[in-house]
């Protein structure tokens, strides 16, 4: 007597499993990022004794040694930081701006980044030093 299969079985492979562990590992990559914005550049900040660390800066902008300002890993101009700032600030209300000048940067540059800042609204405005002996 030959049998025959009237119904053939139905293999499923069950994605629920594997798709839980997905969304876990998604939340803990996304909770374990840090949100810390560069400049772009490495600068050789200059000494200060009174030097604070401040942990609040959201918005950071970088001068380099040869005059070139950079935010977000991008160059910008001088007349570019007023836009670029407001944006910023737009996203982050509370936030402050904190420029790194290079020790060799010229003061003049400094200056006119500091009031393009100022212009884009920005009162809270921290120029990075270092601590002697670092």
């Amino acid at each position: 007597m030959r049998r025959r299969h009237g119904q053939e079985d139905d293999t499923e492979i069950n994605i629920t499993p594997m798709l839980d562990i997905v969304f876990i590992m998604l939340i803990f990559f996304i909770v374990t990022t840090s949100f810390v914005k560069e400049s772009g550049i490495d600068v050789s900040r200059p000494t200060a004794n009174t030097a604070e660390k401040k942990t609040k800066g959201s918005i950071m902008i970088a001068i380099s040694e040869n005059g070139e300002v950079w935010m977000n890993k991008r160059r910008v101009e001088v007349r570019a930081v007023r836009a670029n700032v407001e944006k910023a600030h737009a996203e982050n209300p509370e936030g402050s701006v904190v420029i790194i000048a290079d020790d060799k940067s010229a003061t003049g540059i400094l200056v006119s980044v500091m009031d393009q800042v100022k212009l884009a609204g920005v009162n809270a405005i921290s120029v990075a030093a270092e601590k002697p002996g670092r």
